[in-house]
C-alpha cells in the first residue's frame, strides 16, 4: 500500500505563491507517474498537472499553464507543485495521486490511472 501526504496549503492573496508537497511512503513510487488534482465546490476532482517518473514529460490543465510547475524529487519521494500568480478560482483542496507503473502522466491526469490518493491540502486565495 502507498501512503501520500500533502502539505504546503494555506491562505494567500491573489497574485501570491504557494508550494505544495506530497510525500509518498510504503512503496517505491520512483517509477510511477504522479499528478496533482483540484477540488473546488462539490465532489469532482479535476486534473491540474501530472509528471512522468523521470520528469521528462509533464501535462498541465490549460487554466494553470504558465503559472504552476510540477516537479518531483525521487530521492526524497516527494512531488511538488509550485503555484504562482494565484487566482481566487484556484481556491480549493489539492490532492496528489498516483498508480503503479506502467502509467503515463496523461493517464494520471485523466484519472484513468490514479489509484492512490492523499487526503489533500487546502488552498484559499482571496481577492
Amino acid at each position: 500500500q502507498v501512503q501520500l501526504v500533502e502539505s504546503g496549503g494555506g491562505s494567500v492573496q491573489a497574485g501570491g505563491s504557494l508550494r505544495l508537497s506530497c510525500v509518498t511512503s510504503g512503496l517505491n513510487t520512483s517509477s510511477w507517474s504522479m499528478g496533482w488534482f483540484h477540488r473546488a465546490a462539490g465532489p469532482k476532482r479535476e486534473g491540474v498537472a501530472a509528471i512522468s517518473a523521470d520528469s521528462s514529460t509533464t501535462h498541465y490543465a490549460d487554466s494553470v499553464k504558465g503559472r504552476f510547475t510540477i516537479s518531483r524529487d525521487n530521492a526524497k519521494s516527494t512531488l511538488y507543485l509550485q503555484m504562482n500568480s494565484l487566482k481566487p478560482e484556484d481556491t480549493g483542496m489539492y490532492f496528489c495521486a498516483t498508480s503503479p507503473a506502467p502509467n503515463s502522466p496523461y493517464q494520471v491526469f485523466r484519472q484513468t490511472a490514479a489509484n492512490f490518493w492523499g487526503q489533500g491540502t487546502q488552498v484559499t486565495v482571496s481577492s
